[in-house]
């Protein structure tokens, strides 16, 4: 089962895959566990070393995703979050795991 169309958006492909959320704001339809098989699936076809989500525009994550994150690094692929808002950037340090990910500002 693959995830909804209109919130998973992979970007580029390879050792950096790059996917995102087709600039929802709120990611409160994310059918969790689609993304986490899809994520996989692109991460295993594409040897993926380095796992980067685009966060630009979104203001809030839910919980099961920032579970899902953290859950992706036993994977063995480096995690980095791009141009997340200042609320989710405040998630990530109140969670800790801005010491686990690794948060970028990516011009586009």
């Amino acid at each position: 089962m693959a995830a909804e169309p209109q919130l998973l958006s992979v970007y580029k492909t390879g050792p950096l895959t790059v996917v995102g959320f087709g600039g929802q704001e709120v990611l409160d339809q994310v059918n969790i566990a689609a993304c986490r098989h899809e994520i996989l699936a692109l991460v295993q076809e594409n040897k993926t070393e380095v796992l980067a989500f685009d966060l630009t525009g979104v203001k809030l994550v839910p919980s099961g995703l920032l579970g899902l994150l953290a859950s992706l690094r036993n994977h063995g692929v480096k995690i980095q979050i791009y141009n997340p808002s200042e609320d989710v950037i405040d998630v990530l340090q109140v969670t800790h795991l801005d010491q686990v990910l690794e948060v970028l500002h990516i011009k586009t």
